[in-house]
């Protein structure tokens, strides 16, 4: 089933065929949502599962647009992952379904082999259920893809797709990347968990390219403790059951009053809840690494994709913007970047000596009003030049859209990251997780 839809609706018909849908298959036992659900399941149960999952995703993505592609794949193993299906970015390569690196300008094109992630999930028992929207490049121009939390709002990027189908209960697990914040932002925005791993802790064989000092897969799932079950279904470790003190910034970054007041409440509600957490000045540190963050990006996906650039011109859309202004950076410049970040690696080893865990918020703001821009990535990027660890999980909101806590750990403290973001989910309650649709 292709779901290249062009037809939009506005809220208030997309709540109805929601509802319409979720009646639908109300009387299926077999539907499964969460990942947790799909991995206590028997294998028969997941096996019927499989085309509840296809046809709400019929139901719902004409509005949606989460999708690419959705052509279910067998597993090539069995494991623990038996016919649970996931979802794929679309610069992610798959073999026989559409890879185009959400740009026009490979509409049609046909992958030609599955990237080493996609492989190892196929392997342990995966249904690659199809391919999910990313925006072009995974930069800047935006997927068709809307938030399901509030069509009217961007579900952020790059990993539009990913996060939107996830947030919408079409698929358990997908798959994202991110080269500044195309995993935590989304996440924060559709009010879902996301969890980019440590830099060079998987495998980017068949990953589109961007910027290899900084590209690094993630995953979306709906709670942190199906992150964890996630994590160890793929025969990762999954740490222990830790009590130690956290850190979180103060002064605050530069980040929205709504994100301000809810992440001020959140500490507060975790620290009367036992949890020590102590403050830290790291917002002047976080603004210099956002800016080598983007030195080093420009630099090197101007490089990557110059030749693209000669032959495409301003077809490249937002990315040709980059490569201009990217192939004008010295390599003094890029050098000067790279041994900031080096140093900043070795300051942010020491804090989490003392403080293991970080928290910080996970986007400037909820998700902005409209589809033109994705939002701001200004609070994932520095995490992401110094290749840690960082997952996010929704903080309890009174009303509105949703807003993300991101947890930072040290680089390969990946378990570690994941079980404090379960512990506080259990410890924020019912609160913090976001209704789903």
């Amino acid at each position: 089933m292709d779901t290249n839809f062009e037809r939009r609706i506005d809220r208030r018909t997309f709540l109805l065929a929601m509802s319409a849908a979720a009646t639908a298959v109300a009387a299926d036992t077999s539907r499964l949502d969460t990942f947790s659900q799909w991995a206590s399941a028997s294998r028969k149960t997941r096996e019927r599962a499989l085309q509840p999952c296809v046809e709400r995703i019929r139901a719902m993505d004409d509005s949606i647009q989460a999708w690419v592609q959705v052509l279910p794949q067998r597993p090539t193993g069995s494991g623990k992952l038996s016919e649970i299906p996931f979802g794929v970015k679309d610069i992610i390569e798959t073999r026989g379904l559409a890879t185009e690196y959400g740009s026009p300008i490979y509409k049609g094109r046909i992958g030609t082999a599955d990237a080493a992630i996609v492989r190892e999930l196929r392997r342990r028992g995966g249904v690659l259920l199809g391919k999910t929207q990313s925006t072009a490049f995974a930069y800047r121009t935006p997927a068709p893809t809307r938030n399901p939390r509030d069509l009217a709002h961007t579900p952020g990027g790059s990993s539009s797709g990913s996060a939107a189908a996830v947030a919408a209960s079409m698929v358990p697990v997908a798959l994202g990347t991110q080269t500044g914040g195309s995993v935590l932002r989304p996440a924060s925005f559709c009010g879902v968990t996301g969890f980019k791993t440590s830099y060079g802790l998987l495998s980017m064989d068949g990953v589109f390219p961007f910027a290899k000092s900084l590209d690094t897969l993630g995953f979306f799932t709906h709670t942190a403790a199906d992150m964890l079950a996630f994590w160890e279904s793929m025969d990762r470790s999954t740490g222990r059951t830790e009590d130690f003190a956290l850190a979180a910034p103060d002064p605050m970054p530069d980040v929205e009053p709504a994100m301000t007041a809810a992440f001020q409440k959140t500490v507060e509600r975790l620290r009367g809840a036992g949890v020590a957490i102590r403050t830290i000045d790291i917002a002047g540190m976080l603004a210099k690494l956002n800016d080598a963050q983007r030195t080093i990006m420009f630099y090197e996906g101007a490089r990557f994709h110059a030749q693209r650039f000669k032959e495409y011109g301003d077809r490249l859309a937002d990315m040709a913007n980059l490569v201009r202004e990217g192939l004008q950076i010295p390599v003094a410049r890029y050098d000067e970047a790279r041994r900031y970040v080096a140093e900043c690696k070795i300051k942010v080893a020491e804090l989490y000596k003392s403080t293991p865990v970080i928290l910080v918020p996970a986007a400037t703001g909820p998700a902005p009003l409209g589809l033109t821009s994705t939002g701001d990535s200004r609070m994932n990027t520095a995490w992401t030049a110094l290749g840690t660890p960082a997952i996010t999980i929704p903080m309890p909101v009174a009303s509105g859209l949703p807003l993300g806590l991101q947890l930072t750990a040290d680089h390969g403290q990946d378990a570690r990251v994941i079980r404090t973001a379960m512990r506080l989910e259990q410890l924020l309650g019912r609160a913090a997780r976001v209704s789903r649709p």
